[in-house]
């Protein structure tokens, strides 16, 4: 790795990461120093010397405290319980004879959320079809990217890089078949997926304002039987299995 390259690590906050160097064996009277900043790395935060014969390391840096070990054998460095404000440049410097010189910049993300499916159609249909328009939704991040599944194949996805407003993707399908639906939201690190239900978009749908009054229960018992035996039938004309 030694030279210009810089080696970029993507890493999920709170777990113990490792910076490796790819050496197996580090001159046993090598300086090993190493550096960090935001953009540049200019704070110096290991420095561990042979002085008479005895080696001496130093963590020095506020920032790091106590979640700091280097590995002298390697010049690697492990960072305990990383977090979103350790993303940055790390610099490696190893001198003996000459100084060789490490670059590694490292992207820390929390875990992705998860998504939420809802039923965006804004007034009750005739249609049962069209009575059920799922979109999904989930808070923005880093990187976070929203796709809808159908199947194993993506069909559509969305990203931003305002970070500030959540996600949102509509099922683009007028009318959706008896396919496994599937919305991902990811991050580099992390997944989290919500599977759509038909049936539970479809029985919120029926629902009416508070305001209202309220639908007999029976009411909404044969609703829920009539939209299972229509959907039943519309999977077996299609040749397909969907479980309800």
């Amino acid at each position: 790795y030694s030279g210009e390259e810089v080696v970029r690590l993507q890493e999920l906050e709170g777990n113990t990461v490792t910076i490796h160097t790819g050496l197996t064996g580090v001159q046993s009277d090598a300086h090993i120093l190493w550096f960090y900043g935001p953009e540049n790395a200019d704070i110096k935060i290991v420095i561990s010397l042979i002085i008479r014969g005895e080696i001496i390391t130093d963590y020095d840096s506020e920032r790091f405290r106590d979640r700091l070990q280097l590995n002298r054998t390697s010049g690697s460095l492990t960072i305990r319980n990383i977090s979103r404000e350790d993303s940055g440049v790390y610099k490696l410097h190893i001198i003996t004879g000459s100084i060789s010189v490490w670059s590694f910049s490292v992207d820390v993300y929390t875990p992705v959320s998860k998504p939420v499916i809802r039923n965006q159609a804004e007034k009750r249909s005739v249609s049962l079809r069209e009575s059920c328009s799922p979109l999904c939704s989930v808070e923005n991040g880093k990187d976070v990217s929203l796709s809808w599944y159908e199947e194993k194949e993506r069909i559509s996805s969305i990203s931003s890089s305002d970070s500030s407003e959540r996600l949102y993707l509509p099922l683009n399908k007028t009318n959706p078949d008896c396919s496994t639906y599937t919305c991902v939201a990811a991050n580099p690190v992390s997944t989290q997926t919500a599977q759509l239900d038909i049936t539970e978009l479809y029985l919120k749908a029926v629902e009416v304002p508070e305001s209202a009054v309220l639908i007999p229960a029976g009411l909404i018992v044969a609703l829920s039987v009539l939209f299972l035996l229509y959907w039943t039938k519309t999977c077996k004309q299609q040749g397909k299995k969907y479980i309800l």
